[in-house]
């Protein structure tokens, strides 16, 4: 809708607001849209949403392998001195 009534309007925040409006919604969301699109579409330098979203994974998949890590580290340690302790028989 934004790039059909853009030419009927001087500058791109017009046209946003004109359409925002029949839309119902706040200027500044759709105009984040377009932004993403442009992103998206290669038409303006910007981390794609699909890098964006792999980066979030890949961000939380390190997340939960450092908290295992320090897991299997507190168990290790336990065991340790488990085995280092003197039996008493």
């Amino acid at each position: 809708m934004l790039a059909e009534s853009r030419p009927d309007h001087p500058n791109l925040m017009t046209a946003v607001r004109d359409v925002a409006g029949m839309l119902g919604m706040s200027p500044e969301t759709l105009r984040v849209w377009q932004r993403r699109y442009e992103v998206d579409a290669g038409e303006r330098p910007g981390v794609t949403s699909d890098v964006a979203e792999e980066n979030r994974r890949l961000k939380r998949e390190n997340a939960e392998l450092k908290r295992a890590n320090e897991i299997l580290k507190s168990a290790s340690v336990f065991f340790a001195k488990e085995l280092d302790r003197p039996t008493t028989r």
